[in-house]
């Protein structure tokens, strides 16, 4: 494959799915206030509730990524997107705090169907060694584009439509990404030892691999940081934000409310988010991946600890979604490709929706506590540094990685 040939119809198609499953994911917390202020609920319900959805796209992320492996991708894309929208539909009809947390569970398997887990995969063993890395690159900063979208466009369906009815929608949406299947085939680009060892001799060589298990502690600060600011800064910024100038720059754009503020922060993040993902993978193709990572990590936690530090001010809440926009899935197309390097293609799938599972356990912990520690304290101040400490904590952690390749074992 040839440096012309990096946008091929897999990775386009792929890019379609992930662009809208993650329009969707990424607007759940538009709808904190809306859910709660119909019900009643404390903020803590809806919270676990997306806490739960992103505990079942880690724990079904391996699980897809197996069935993709075993039985073809495009059947694990069609089982992912089927509960995706029949979680929606159910959760749209759900009048308790239960009942919402439990189809919260067929949503993020849904998602873990449609997400990275399962696509990387295919644009991973669809592109050359020179190329990979900048095609992870670009189908994470799809999932960026969906998220400039899901937001607003959230925010605007319910100007007009009950929650309810955008959920409804919204699993219409996500069967669209069924269009795409036809172009997701890859073909194979493993070694010939690689297609020879099995699922099981591979799992053991990287569970035994303390390589494998330091990337697999470093992805969780970014699973909690990602998933709480995506569930909860909306409703930060609608509350905590200073005062919107009636006649400033953002009002003329019909940015006057600060809950409009925050929706359209998550979207500025996704752009932002472009840009960041695609240099990380160019970057990966010339720069140590585990130093990037590393530097990541290290960006986010100053860039997380001045924003908390510092008034929160309209321009404060857009320079840091610009900031930490750069860096959000930037260090998903540098993961992935991290796991394809050390551990070939074969099980890709599988291998990084394991290290999946760590970066959605920590959007669990971040999501629950952002709602948990709102309403014992009030607000998110200690959530946010638990975040600025984690972030911290990843930087040293990948540090240590070996980035040679183990013996492979043969079946």
């Amino acid at each position: 494959m040839t440096k012309s040939a990096i946008f091929t119809p897999v990775l386009i198609a792929g890019c379609a799915v992930l662009l809208l499953g993650f329009a969707l994911r990424a607007s759940f917390g538009v709808f904190q206030i809306p859910i709660a202020s119909e019900f009643g609920w404390p903020r803590a319900e809806f919270s676990l509730a997306i806490a739960i959805q992103n505990l079942a796209w880690g724990i079904g992320q391996p699980l897809f990524g197996a069935v993709a492996e075993r039985f073809g991708d495009r059947k694990a894309i069609i089982a992912g997107a089927l509960l995706y929208a029949l979680g929606l539909v159910l959760s749209s009809m759900a009048v308790t705090p239960l009942q919402m947390q439990l189809l919260e569970v067929l949503v993020g398997f849904g998602i873990a169907g449609t997400g990275f887990g399962v696509v990387l995969a295919v644009v991973g063993r669809a592109s050359s060694a020179e190329n990979r890395s900048l095609a992870l690159g670009i189908a994470t900063a799809a999932g960026s584009a969906g998220q400039v979208v899901g937001a607003p466009l959230a925010e605007l369906l319910l100007q007009s439509y009950s929650w309810q009815e955008v959920f409804v929608i919204f699993a219409a949406i996500i069967l669209c990404s069924l269009f795409a299947l036809p172009f997701l085939r890859s073909t194979p680009m493993a070694s010939r030892q690689e297609l020879e060892e099995s699922l099981g001799g591979v799992l053991k060589r990287a569970f035994t691999d303390p390589s494998f298990i330091m990337i697999f502690l470093g992805f969780f600060s970014c699973g909690y940081q990602l998933a709480f600011i995506t569930a909860h800064f909306p409703a930060f910024v609608t509350e905590m934000c200073g005062p919107i100038d009636p006649n400033g720059p953002l009002a003329a754009l019909g940015i006057d409310t600060t809950s409009a503020l925050g929706a359209v922060s998550i979207a500025v993040i996704g752009l932002a988010n472009i840009v960041g993902t695609v240099t990380a993978g160019l970057l990966g193709k010339k720069y140590t991946k585990k130093y990037l990572l590393a530097g990541i990590y290290t960006a986010r936690t100053v860039v997380a600890a001045a924003f908390i530090l510092l008034p929160m001010t309209p321009t404060t809440v857009l320079l840091f979604s610009l900031a930490m926009g750069a860096l959000w899935l930037a260090t998903v197309p540098l993961t992935s490709g991290l796991v394809a390097h050390i551990y070939g293609l074969r099980y890709m799938g599988t291998l990084y929706g394991f290290v999946f599972l760590s970066h959605q356990i920590g959007g669990f912990l971040g999501v629950w506590l952002g709602g948990k520690m709102y309403d014992i304290t009030g607000d998110y101040t200690l959530v946010w540094w638990i975040g600025v400490g984690v972030g911290a904590f990843s930087a040293l952690v990948h540090l240590p990685i070996r980035e040679s390749r183990p013996a492979v074992q043969p079946a």
